[in-house]
């Protein structure tokens, strides 16, 4: 039985500890994800400790080389969500208030591809058309986790009821008054919900940089499968996983914060 069920079950409740129970809820969603994380790292430590780590492993599970991939891996996440913030909410703006079939159909349609090409193959394609590296890892990243984002702002945008906005403009508001401070305040939950999603799809589509030279926790996972040594494999595995969790967590919690009051 989900929490909603048990608020509206238990009518006879006080005010105050329905309270207390939301508060407990929302407490235990927030520190969960957290600990679960903790937890499978410290295990994932635990086990390596018991291994006999050879020369080849031991040149990937070192704490050096984790850290580099890491960070790798963490800048491409975030440059290419920061990226496809400011490109595809302005993009999604456009396309609902266009109309031009033609345009919204072309802004969609593109987005489309992007995310409908197979990661990898997208990338190395690139790469043979351009070059290889950090920014065409970038850029493929930015395609694939550009949908999400864009589809979330026009529905969000579309969700707004008519009545709203049209008060405000009889208030004396312009449309970019309008849009900045009653819609777009009223579609950011929406919005962050496709932010959240583009950077969950980044921290995976980034472990595929790593045939283009761009880094990242691929290299662990490739060379784990190349040299048949496959703890160094789990260990990427495990970290990629730990970090998408941990990026969606952190998003969940600025979805709450960010979220406007009553809505």
């Amino acid at each position: 039985m989900t929490f909603e069920a048990v608020i509206e079950r238990d009518v006879s409740v006080a005010p105050a500890e329905l309270g207390v129970r939301r508060a407990r809820f929302w407490t235990l969603r927030r520190i969960a994800t957290p600990i679960v994380i903790v937890l499978v790292l410290l295990a994932l430590f635990l086990w390596i400790q018991t291994l006999e780590i050879d020369s080849i492993m031991a040149r990937t599970l070192n704490a050096d080389y984790i850290l580099l991939r890491t960070r790798e891996h963490l800048e491409l996440t975030f440059i290419a969500s920061a990226l496809v913030a400011v490109l595809a909410i302005p993009a999604g703006i456009v396309a609902s208030r266009t109309t031009s079939r033609l345009l919204r159909g072309t802004i969609l349609t593109i987005a489309n591809i992007g995310q409908a090409t197979p990661a990898i193959g997208f990338i190395i394609l690139l790469a043979i058309i351009w070059q290889i590296g950090f920014q065409t890892a970038l850029i493929a990243l930015v395609a694939y986790s550009f949908l999400p984002v864009l589809r979330n702002t026009m529905v969000g945008l579309s969700q707004i009821d008519p009545s709203v906005t049209e008060s405000a403009r009889g208030m004396g508001m312009t449309p970019g008054q309008v849009l900045r401070r009653i819609e777009l305040p009223l579609a950011v939950p929406v919005i962050l919900a496709g932010l959240r999603t583009s950077l969950v799809f980044c921290v995976g589509v980034a472990t595929v940089a790593t045939f283009i030279d761009a880094g990242g926790l691929g290299d662990m996972i490739v060379n784990g499968l190349k040299l048949q040594r496959f703890p160094v494999l789990i260990t990427g595995a495990v970290l990629v996983s730990c970090i998408a969790l941990l990026i969606d967590w952190l998003a969940s919690i600025a979805e709450d914060l960010l979220r406007p009051k009553g809505v």
